[in-house]
């Protein structure tokens, strides 16, 4: 197992050089954009999103994995280690899930104060299908012994973060690693996956933010005390303040976004719309499998109930929603939310956390009409 590893205080890698800000984005910012991607949001119209479109971040670099060679090693509280390769993982059966993943940073550049991260606004979103093998099985096979108390789960990519050097970790309780929906996925809408989606295998935590599904699986460890590791402990939290020991994110909120209507300008992706009915398109889902029961379109703060699509294969993936807009000359805000079966039901305003973890505001978009 790789420990988190301090290293001295350097300007590049100095955590206190990362303040909240207003205003502009840092350079640093921007670069970060143009490494990752989000999905365009007319890209929601597809029930699986394309590979190319599907949202993207990448925490350090993208791995050079060779196929020669490769095994994913599970050890640590196991009764049998193991070390399989790739074709003895599709030995032992696989499934296809359509499932939705949402970056927990998403809506982040929306907050002000912000923390200087992945400025994302709306499209750290995507849904696709995953193909793969059940985690429990492989778990089964290693044998969790009885004093495993967490599961860890390690990516070939290693870097820096808040100044701390580690290979990045994410880890699962043993019951809901070996609950039926977690996979160990090697191909993505059919085809084996990109290297930048995790090559050659990827974990995939349906329900689960993004930051769960770790890229580029090498190793499993079975620990008999919680996982320390730096993303697991020092970000992906829910807090306020500094001070605040916090509460881990998991599970996505419920949320909903719509396809931007009419025309866009080049630079601020201002909408212009001609006046008349226009149909309104858009997706919302929600955590944990649960089911999204409503979806309401807004016009200028005028709430009105949406007709939902029929619900998506399996319980992971989102659902499409439409309505009818009679646009009449002049400037216009458009808005939607949704509400799930739990009765969760997306904010108006955007909840503060320190990071910028977890925004499901509603989606608002400006529109002039014609």
């Amino acid at each position: 197992m790789t420990h988190p590893t301090p290293v001295p205080s350097h300007p590049v890698l100095d955590p206190e050089r990362r303040q909240h800000v207003s205003g502009a984005f840092s350079r640093d910012e921007v670069a970060l954009a143009n490494r990752n991607a989000g999905m365009p949001l007319e890209m929601l119209r597809h029930d699986v999103t394309p590979a190319g479109m599907h949202y993207l971040l990448i925490h350090f670099d993208i791995p050079f994995v060779a196929d020669a060679g490769w095994s994913l090693d599970i050890s640590g509280s196991v009764r049998n280690p193991q070390r399989l390769s790739l074709d003895a993982i599709k030995a032992m059966g696989q499934v296809t899930t359509r499932v939705t993943l949402e970056c927990a940073g998403n809506g982040r550049a929306t907050a002000s104060p912000r923390w200087q991260s992945q400025p994302w606004e709306h499209g750290a979103v995507g849904t696709a299908e995953w193909t793969g093998t059940p985690l429990r099985g492989l778990l089964e096979r290693a044998g969790l012994a009885d004093d495993a108390v967490d599961v860890a789960f390690f990516g070939a990519d290693r870097g820096f973060d808040g100044g701390v050097e580690h290979d990045y970790g994410r880890s699962l309780t043993p019951a809901i690693a070996l609950g039926d929906d977690v996979l160990v996925a090697w191909a993505m809408n059919g085809q084996p996956l990109l290297p930048q989606h995790g090559f050659p295998l990827r974990l995939v935590v349906p329900g689960w933010y993004g930051m769960a599904s770790v890229k580029w699986l090498d190793r499993i460890v079975a620990l008999d005390k919680p996982f320390d590791g730096f993303q697991q402990v020092s970000t992906y939290v829910y807090k306020r303040t500094r001070e605040e020991h916090g509460t881990p994110v998991t599970a996505m909120r419920v949320k909903s976004l719509l396809v931007p209507p009419g025309i866009p300008d080049w630079y601020t992706r201002r909408r212009l719309v001609e006046r008349g009915t226009v149909e309104i398109f858009g997706r919302a889902w929600s955590g944990a499998g649960t089911l999204i029961r409503k979806v309401e379109l807004g016009v200028d703060g005028a709430w009105s109930e949406a007709t939902l699509d029929p619900p998506p294969p399996g319980r992971f993936a989102w659902r499409g929603w439409r309505a009818r807009w009679t646009a009449t000359p002049g400037e216009h805000e458009l808005a939607c939310r949704a509400t799930d079966a739990n009765g969760d039901v997306q904010p108006l305003e955007q909840r503060w956390d320190l990071g910028g973890f977890g925004n499901n505001m509603v989606h608002r978009v400006a529109v002039t009409v014609r």
